[in-house]
Formats: C-alpha cells, structure tokens, sequence
C-alpha cells in the first residue's frame, strides 16, 4: 500500500481492518449470508469471533484505541481477512511500527509423569488431564473405550461441535456445549491473546454455526457438570459423576474423573466397558499437547 505512510500508525491500523473486512463476503469467509445486510462484506463482530476475540476488543482496534495488539492477534486477522503477501505485510507494518516484532510464544501443555502414571493406575475409573483450551493433555484406558465412539478424542469443544457423534453420545448434549464454551469463555477471559484459544475459537467458529451462535453469548458463570448422562454404543447408558480438580503444581490443567454410584447400572456398565477388547482411537496432535 503506498500511501501506508500518511496514515497514524494506530488510525491506519482501523482503517486497513475496516477496508478490508468490508471486501470480503460472508461466504468466502465460511458463513451464512442470510437476509439483508446493512454492511457491505463482514460485520465487525463476525471478524471478531472467527479471530477469536471479543467484539469490544476488535472494535477497539478499529477505532484506534487498541495500542497493542500482539503478533498473534494481527496473525488471526490476516487469517481471518485472507489476506495476500502485501496486505499481510502492511498489516504487520501498520500494527507493529517502531520495531515492536517479538513472537508471542505458544503455550506447551506437558502433563507430568507421575501424573499420568496415576490416571493409568485407575482401571475402574474414566479419569484424563485437559489443558486450558480442554485440549485432553492425557487419558487412562477406560476413558479411551468411554469416547470410542468418537473419531478422536482430542479436544472437549472438537468433540462437542464437529464430531456426528456428540449429538448422540451425551443424553444432553446442549447443555454440555453450553457448559464447555461458557468455560472456554472464562478462560479467554483472562487470557485473550492466548495462541491456542485463537485457534481453537477460529477453527470452531467456520466449521460450526452452532458455536459461532454460542460463543457470541455472554456467560456469567459456568454452568455445573454434576452428573454426566451419556450412551455407550457398546454399554448404553451411563450416570457418572463429573469431578475437575484443578492440579495446582501445573496451572490451568485440571484432572478430570467420571464415578459410578457402587453396585449401580453404571458400575456395572463400566465394568463390563472396562473388559470389553477395544480398537485404539487415535489422538489428532495438536500444539497444546506435550510429550
């Protein structure tokens, strides 16, 4: 862009961003165009949510209010805006003047061994680690032959909204979604240029309409598992008490635990789940997960 220069970095940033999502249409960015629009190209909260931000955060950029935006904040707009070589180049150029280019480091998720050696230890007991975007950091054999029916058990949100078969797996599969992003909210809450969260919300938000909808919400608080009903393909259905303790020595990983009542249904189900020879279901790597 040649004119770049005559802009005031922060009030060129703006305007750069308003240009170029107004250009770009709802269906080449992978959403809905349905009824009227009053904008041409996206609005600024459909930028906002598939970047993985919030709207006042993004309008705060185009307003020229936002002073700081981190690299990867600027990388999820060019993702966003599908922007080519030389737009990327003056995004960058415009968002980081004056030499302010360091990498904002990603978070590596390692779940210690001795934890894992724990969960492993628990035969009668579903039990697995997630990290802070509910990647699932490590599982014990029986929480592996609990999700079978899914293609991978990779991530909580993955699995609720891109997977056919969260919408038959958990007996109430709306409130689980609604449990899962309220939580994802909290944590991007207090984290909002956090790398995985970016891409995880991005992800989600083109491939699922249903949690673009979500994720616009507001939530206050995060709604109470308590206990889990589910349906076992295998077993059929299940009662399990849901605990997430937060492991303190690794923050923001939480151990997550599934009991039966004793000498209940579900007891049982999950015995007989637990002897069941089951095919392994492989894990999608994705960069939140350790060695």
């Amino acid at each position: 862009m040649e004119n770049d220069t005559h802009f005031d970095p922060v009030e060129g940033l703006g305007e750069f961003l308003r240009t170029r999502r107004e250009r770009l249409s709802p269906a080449a960015a992978g959403l809905p165009a349905a009824g009227r629009r009053r904008v041409p190209g996206l609005r600024r909260d459909e930028v906002a949510t598939l970047a993985g931000v919030s709207l006042s955060y993004y309008s705060r950029l185009e307003q020229g209010r936002e002073l700081s935006p981190s690299p990867r904040v600027i990388q999820a707009m060019a993702r966003v805006l599908q922007l080519g070589d030389e737009d990327k180049r003056a995004l960058f150029r415009l968002a980081l003047p004056g030499g302010r280019r360091t990498k904002a480091p990603g978070r590596v998720e390692r779940v210690r061994p001795h934890l894992r050696q724990l969960i492993e230890s628990w035969t009668l007991t579903p039990a697995f680690i997630i990290g802070h975007a509910q990647d699932l950091l490590a599982t014990n054999a029986l929480a592996d032959a609990l999700y079978r029916d899914f293609a991978e058990h990779d991530n909580v949100l993955r699995m609720l909204f891109l997977d056919p078969a969260g919408k038959t797996f958990y007996r109430s599969p709306e409130r689980a979604r609604h449990r899962a992003v309220a939580d994802l909210q909290q944590t991007a809450a207090s984290t909002p240029q956090d790398p995985r969260i970016l891409e995880l919300v991005g992800e989600l938000s083109v491939r699922s309409g249903e949690f673009r909808a979500l994720w616009a919400r507001e939530y206050t608080r995060v709604p109470p598992y308590e206990i889990k009903q589910v349906h076992h393909s295998v077993v059929g259905d299940l009662e399990l008490r849901h605990e997430a303790l937060n492991i303190r020595s690794v923050p923001g990983q939480q151990l997550v635990v599934l009991q039966a009542e004793p000498g209940s249904p579900s007891a049982d189900g999950l015995a007989l789940l637990g002897s069941v020879s089951a095919p392994g279901v492989p894990h999608r790597q994705n960069p939140a997960r350790g060695t």
